[in-house]
C-alpha cells in the first residue's frame, strides 16, 4: 500500500523484536567473511528521527525503544542490539536498512526496494552514497525475484510488508513459495503483526511450515493510551539454524517478561 509511513510506528513494540533479532542474526553473521546478499521488499526510509512530526504525533516509541533505561539494565538478550543505538537515540534510530549496513561486514552488498514516493527518496537520501547499496523503487516481490546471489555468495531477505489490506497478507502467502524454489540456499525473515482479532494466524501457520527455522513473538497487553492496533508481534526465520533461533526466542521470552512488568 502506498498510504503507509513507518514513520509513525518507528521505534514501537513492534520494532523492538524486529531489530533487536535482526540485529542479533547479521552480528553473528558478520564474522563470517564469506560474501553476502541482503535484501529488503520494504525497505522505507531507513532510519528516523523519533521526534519528528510523524513519530511524535503517534508515539509510540516512547511504549517501544524508548521505553528501556539503557542497556545494561535491559534484558540481557537485547543489550547487543541497544548498545548499538547509543548515541544515535532519538534522532538517529536506525531502521532495518541502516541496521544493517551499519552492522555487516565490507564483503557485503546490499538492494533496498521500495515504492512510496516519499519513502524512496529518504531512503535515497539516507543510504545512496554507498556504493554497496542498490535502491531500486519498485514493487519488492517482483524486483527480488529477478535478482541471484553471485558465486560463493551467501543471501539473506527481510519481508516487511504493511499489511494493511487481506491482500498483502495473499502476497506474501504467494511470493514466498516461490522465493525458496527459486533460492534454494537462501535465509528469508518474515516480520508479522500480531492482531487483536488473530487474522494473521492462518498466514503464520502457512509460512512458519514451509522449511525448518524458527517462529519468535511477543506479545503485550493493550493499554487505553497505546495507539497501536497490535497485540504483539513475530519474527519468522526460514532456513535458519540452531544459534540464530535459540538468540531469537531469547529475546522474544524476555521482552515477554518486559512487557508484563
Amino acid at each position: 500500500m502506498l498510504s503507509y509511513q513507518h514513520g509513525y510506528h518507528a521505534g514501537n513494540r513492534a520494532d523492538v523484536l524486529k531489530h533487536s533479532v535482526l540485529h542479533a542474526i547479521l552480528e553473528q553473521r558478520s564474522r563470517n567473511p564469506k560474501p553476502l546478499l541482503y535484501i529488503e521488499s520494504h525497505a522505507a526510509r531507513g532510519q528516523y528521527d523519533l521526534t519528528d512530526r510523524q513519530a511524535t504525533k503517534t508515539n509510540e516509541a516512547k511504549l517501544g525503544v524508548l521505553a528501556f533505561p539503557g542497556a545494561q539494565a535491559s534484558p540481557p538478550a537485547l543489550q547487543p542490539w541497544l548498545r548499538h543505538l547509543k548515541d544515535k537515540l532519538p534522532h538517529n534510530y536506525p531502521g532495518s536498512p541502516r541496521l544493517a549496513v551499519d552492522v555487516l561486514n565490507q564483503q557485503s552488498r546490499f538492494v533496498f526496494f521500495e515504492k512510496h514516493p516519499t519513502e524512496f527518496k529518504a531512503l535515497k537520501a539516507n543510504l545512496g552514497d554507498d556504493d554497496r547499496i542498490l535502491i531500486k523503487k519498485e514493487d519488492g516481490y517482483n524486483g527480488a525475484l529477478r535478482l541471484q546471489p553471485r558465486r560463493g555468495e551467501d543471501m539473506i531477505m527481510l519481508l516487511d510488508p504493511s499489511y494493511e489490506t487481506a491482500s498483502d497478507m495473499e502476497a506474501l502467502a504467494d511470493w514466498t513459495p516461490r522465493a525458496l524454489r527459486k533460492w534454494p540456499k537462501a535465509k528469508i525473515l518474515i516480520w508479522l503483526p500480531l492482531f487483536a482479532d488473530h487474522r494473521e494466524e492462518e498466514l503464520g501457520a502457512f509460512l512458519s511450515e514451509l522449511d525448518t527455522g524458527f517462529v519468535a513473538g511477543s506479545g503485550w497487553d493493550r493499554t487505553p493510551d497505546d495507539p497501536s492496533a497490535l497485540t504483539g508481534s513475530a519474527m519468522i526465520g526460514l532456513r535458519f539454524g540452531g544459534a540464530d533461533s535459540r538468540k531469537a526466542f531469547a529475546i522474544a521470552a524476555q521482552l515477554d517478561a518486559y512487557w508484563a512488568q
